[in-house]
């Protein structure tokens, strides 16, 4: 079986990110910056190691920064190259023309809503979701660890952890079935479960990839958890009909919607870096309880 190339990202970016206002009040959650780049960049970063080749911002209202981080800024560039300066620390910020497109979410109905508003520029091919609040650390990073496993499986695939089952109500959580290595085969989903009705503790978590078939059912407006199209009801669908996996990766993951979660990204992202893991350390070291 020949398997489509996997070449187009979907990153819903539409939220208001109310768990971190204020300074979600006039600034994207996306645009609040992890050590030296904002959320998105880590996303976008991500999706290019996996070899996407378009990404999808499925934006709301006050969202352009987005767009406009990912453009040229031609009057930074000329300033700093009259100055001498090096214009690499930009490099990751440029998009390629046609490398990133924006699609209008104009009322907020749910995760599945979002990627269903991106269905004319996806097409008939498969594609992936990233969302961005959850930032994944892995080396390879998440996606590429789920493009290793479609090539060999095709289908559908999605990213997993075991979770708490106090927190099972937070997740769409899988029915699994056999499992080989990191691989789950998927037997059916469960939205935002009770920990007493949760089929399992493998929870879904921000990294998707997905064949184009589930469009149409997200198109139905079909409502779910919380009155709100749920992507979760729409893959469920695609079960039996569809290859249907779950990818333990090897990252970790960091809400970043959550402001303890933010808080531990920047420090796990700074202790990556060579030039301030050492006074970071000192930090953290002389901090005690109370």
């Amino acid at each position: 079986m020949t398997l489509k190339p996997v070449r187009k990202a979907i990153l819903p970016v539409a939220g208001l990110g109310t768990r971190l206002l204020p300074a979600t009040k006039s600034v994207p959650k996306e645009m609040l910056t992890i050590v030296d780049r904002p959320l998105i960049q880590y996303a976008v970063d991500e999706a290019r190691e996996a070899g996407i080749e378009q990404m999808i911002f499925v934006t709301g209202r006050g969202k352009a920064t987005l767009d406009d981080y990912f453009d040229i800024g031609f009057e930074l560039e000329t300033t700093m190259r009259e100055r001498g300066k090096s214009l690499d620390a930009l490099e990751p910020s440029r998009s390629g023309f046609g490398e990133v497109v924006s699609v209008r979410q104009q009322q907020p109905l749910g995760l599945g809503h979002a990627v269903w508003c991106a269905r004319h520029i996806v097409g008939d091919e498969p594609f992936a979701v990233l969302l961005p609040d959850d930032l994944m650390l892995g080396n390879p990073g998440a996606l590429k660890q789920m493009m290793m496993a479609y090539a060999e499986h095709g289908g559908n695939i999605v990213c997993a952890q075991e979770v708490p089952a106090e927190r099972t109500a937070s997740y769409g959580i899988i029915a699994p079935g056999d499992t080989k290595g990191a691989l789950t085969e998927v037997r059916g989903m469960v939205e935002k479960p009770a920990p007493e009705d949760a089929p399992s503790r493998l929870g879904i978590v921000g990294r998707y990839i997905l064949q184009p078939e589930v469009m149409d059912i997200l198109g139905k407006g079909d409502r779910g958890a919380g009155g709100e199209i749920q992507l979760t009801d729409g893959m469920a669908k695609l079960i039996g009909s569809q290859p249907f996996h779950a990818v333990t990766v090897d990252a970790v993951r960091h809400d970043c919607g959550d402001k303890v979660g933010f808080v531990m990204a920047n420090i796990a992202v700074a202790l990556q870096h060579d030039d301030l893991r050492s006074k970071l350390g000192e930090f953290l070291d002389g901090i005690r309880p109370g």
